[in-house]
């Protein structure tokens, strides 16, 4: 969640076009949903990933993979849920998921690099 003086990253890409979905995203999901105490921030974010891959909703990925790490993931653990999940939910899925993980930690090397 961000502070509420800047806009969220939902808001900046949909806020003029689909601003309700915005507004359930930010209040909702993430203002509610994600802020329970049952589960951790890294634990929600590991069942969400997984929850991605499983689905196949492997472009969401761009922005959860990033948040789990910022959550307390690591990488290890993330490629140890694309491993999983390529049993349980496909071999495409997990190595659509595992492109999309790499591509985020070489970005994150270089990044570190600079």
């Amino acid at each position: 969640m961000t502070d509420s003086s800047t806009p969220s990253d939902m808001a900046k890409l949909f806020g003029d076009f689909a601003p309700k979905l915005v507004s359930l995203t930010d209040d909702v999901l993430f203002g509610d949903i994600w802020e329970r105490a049952e589960l951790s921030p890294r634990d929600r974010s590991l069942i969400t990933i997984a929850g991605l891959i499983a689905g196949g909703n492997t472009d969401q990925l761009n922005w959860h993979i990033p948040y789990g790490l910022n959550n307390g993931l690591t990488e290890s653990e993330i490629t140890e849920v694309i491993t999983q999940l390529a049993f349980y939910a496909g071999w495409p899925k997990a190595v659509s998921a595992l492109t999309i993980a790499k591509r985020l930690s070489e970005a994150r090397k270089e990044e570190g690099s600079r």
